[in-house]
């Protein structure tokens, strides 16, 4: 009995554990399968990897990356139900050599995305009559989308968008299958949106984006109530939007930007409860924002910017809301610049409106701002000293305003800022030392800062479907960069260190102490005395301005040193001396980058300085010394030679031609310039 409990135990892990495994073995049909697609791509890149588990000497395949099997019953064995093929290749790949997949019939999920797949989309895939799942977002699929990708009867989620696929608009479609999701995104989807989508009565993510759709909002698709990603951005689309489309109880994302819709925002828009991520950006809607879209608690992203917003009162968001980013830029609101959000926003971008009056400051109760944009409005007085209380500010752009007063040294305090645009203001006084030397976001660069929002990535779970993903970028912050206007991508905005005072009226010496910057704007100022050798030492600088100051002196040699300049601009000053040679200072060879200082001198400008050596003689020159000796010897024998021929043809011509009358003679000789002017 001491031996029996160990031995019933034994059997238990056996019978639980190890039984399971040995009979889960996939068919060997499906493992040649999967090692026959294997081998075609290896066939054509011997160095790929990504499926270094798939081999022959592995029995199981279930066992394999990428894999997934269905678990055994007592009357069958296990099959290959899930192959997870996303990302693969980062090269050009011919649709065809997914032929041996399509012998695995009990597949239930086939995700190919983002593949680089070329060619046409595979009829095989027919084969597969218990997909659940398919996924070919992502790749170079031509061609037009065939009608039995809908006869699929368990089929739940399709996604296509992203290829160079098209649509048959005049194909008749007559679903055998009900969607949950369904991504068109890119398909070449023209005039209004499809009415077969109206049979879908389960969708609950639609994605159209992308496409020639034009036409109203459809009442039928307002009216869906399961629908939780509702994305149409980038079509034609038109009129205003139903009042029924906001009382959905299941809307998480709505996203209509980048289409012709107008009239005014309805004003139940806060009725969408559950809504995360509103994007009505970049159509022609105007009128004041509901005051109801600060109800809506769960709103993490809300893009309203490039419309014809008007007011001057904004919605009075709650302080409990988790409102991360809000852009309400290029509208045309007015009044004091709005402080009514929720502490929590870390983007707040109200640039390119008509707000005025002075920086108001409360705008420090929004403790976790990262990006403040304000640029070009109507903002005047001085800078507060009260700014610095935002300490996580990473992005402040003022430029283009009324703003007036010295730069306050306090706003060294401000260690994580890395973009500062305060151009185009009427600025005055010195550049601040401690300003500069303490900014040490611009400075050191930590890699431990906080990064700023660069998109927003979302996935929404199904329970007997693939979660389905997305992610929405923020927009890009334009910026004066190597003199024009640019924008800068929010997916590597961290890369950048921007400081811009240009356009103010700042007299004082340059600091010599700057960081780490890329970019480094101070034109258009009364900026005097040497320009600080330590400039030199900005290593990652690509863009550096400072011409239109009083300037005086040499252009430090330590600019040989900046290997990464690309636009180096220091005309209308009063500059001397010899433009440094060597490193990118070769390159900057455009003469207007120099303009207007008389003392400068250098190969750029093709002015030579005093001292440079003369040119060696060249061979042409050489020959130039012996043209008066032959000019000489051809003058001697030239006009004997001359004079003779003229006799002669004076005498010829006589001969053969009767003489004119001596009246017309005389009439020529009297007037010779007639005749000049006739035969010209």
């Amino acid at each position: 009995m001491v031996m029996a409990y160990p031995t019933l135990l034994l059997q238990s892990f056996f019978f639980f554990f190890l039984l399971p495994c040995l009979s889960s073995s996939c068919p060997e049909y499906q493992k040649q399968a999967l090692l026959q697609f294997k081998s075609s791509i290896l066939a054509i890149h011997s160095s790929f990897h990504a499926l270094d588990s798939w081999n022959s000497s592995s029995s199981n395949c279930c066992l394999w990356d990428k894999v997934t099997c269905s678990s055994p019953s007592n009357s069958t064995s296990s099959v290959v139900i899930e192959l997870h093929l996303s990302n693969l290749f980062a090269w050009l790949m011919p649709s065809n050599l997914l032929a041996p997949l399509f012998l695995i019939r009990s597949l239930r999920v086939l995700d190919l995305s983002s593949n680089h797949l070329s060619g046409e989309l595979p009829e095989e895939i027919g084969n597969l009559t218990k997909l659940n799942s398919l996924d070919l977002k992502g790749n170079l699929l031509t061609v037009e989308i065939p009608f039995w990708l809908f006869d699929f009867k368990d089929l739940q989620s399709l996604l296509l968008g992203g290829n160079s696929l098209t649509w048959n608009n005049n194909m008749k479609v007559v679903p055998k299958c009900s969607l949950l999701i369904l991504s068109l995104r890119s398909c070449g989807l023209q005039g209004e949106i499809p009415e077969w989508i109206s049979t879908q009565t389960n969708l609950s993510v639609l994605d159209l984006s992308m496409n020639q759709l034009h036409g109203p909002f459809p009442q039928w698709l307002a009216e869906f109530q399961t629908l939780s990603v509702l994305i149409l951005s980038h079509n034609k689309l038109s009129g205003s939007l139903p009042t029924a489309l906001f009382q959905s109880s299941q809307l998480y994302i709505l996203a209509l930007s980048h289409n012709n819709f107008s009239g005014e925002l309805p004003e139940n828009i806060g009725d969408a409860k559950f809504l995360g991520v509103l994007m009505l950006d970049s159509n022609n809607y105007s009128g004041p924002i509901p005051q109801s879209i600060s109800q809506i608690s769960s709103l993490v992203f809300l893009d309203l910017s490039r419309n014809r917003l008007s007011g001057n009162i904004f919605p009075v968001f709650d302080r409990q809301m988790t409102l991360l980013y809000a852009d309400f830029s290029s509208n045309q609101f007015s009044g004091e610049v709005p402080t009514t959000f929720p502490p929590n926003i870390g983007t707040l971008s109200l640039g390119s409106n008509k707000f005025s009056g002075a920086l108001p400051s409360n705008l420090t109760k929004l403790r976790n701002l990262e990006r403040l944009e304000l640029q070009d409005n109507n903002i005047s007085g001085e800078l507060p000293n009260s700014l610095l209380q935002i300490s996580y500010l990473q992005v402040l752009n003022l430029r283009n305003n009324y703003l007036q007063g010295s730069i306050p040294k306090t706003f060294s305090n401000l260690q994580n800022l890395r973009i500062l645009d305060l151009s185009s203001n009427n600025l005055t006084g010195e550049i601040p030392i401690e300003f500069v030397n303490n900014l040490t976001g611009m400075i050191e660069a930590p890699p431990n800062q906080t990064s700023l929002i660069p998109n927003l990535p979302v996935v929404i779970t199904f329970p007997s479907s693939p979660a389905f993903g997305t992610e929405f970028a923020v927009n890009e912050l334009i910026v004066n960069w190597k003199k024009s206007k640019q924008g800068l991508s929010s997916h590597n905005i961290d890369m950048y260190f921007l400081l811009d005072l240009s356009n103010n009226q700042l007299s004082s010496e340059i600091p010599a102490s700057l960081g780490a910057l890329k970019m480094f704007n101070l034109s258009f100022n009364k900026l005097f005395g040497k320009i600080p050798a330590s400039l030199g030492d900005l290593q990652n600088v690509e863009g550096l301005d400072l011409s239109h100051n009083k300037l005086s002196g040499p252009i430090p040699i330590a600019f040989t040193k900046l290997q990464q300049l690309t636009t180096l601009d220091v005309s209308n000053n009063k500059l001397t001396g010899q433009i440094p040679i060597g490193g990118q200072m070769n390159t900057m060879a455009d003469p207007n980058f120099y303009a207007n200082n008389s003392g400068l001198c250098g190969f750029q400008i093709r002015v030579p300085c005093p001292g440079d050596s003369p040119p060696a003689p060249k061979l042409q020159e050489h020959y130039n010394k012996k043209e008066p000796w032959i000019l000489r010897e051809a003058m001697a024998i030239g006009y004997p030679v001359g004079f003779l021929l003229t006799i002669g043809i004076i005498f010829l011509a006589g001969y053969f031609n009767p003489s004119p009358p001596s009246n017309s003679r005389r009439r020529h000789r009297h007037h010779p310039h007639r005749l000049i002017r006739q035969r010209i």
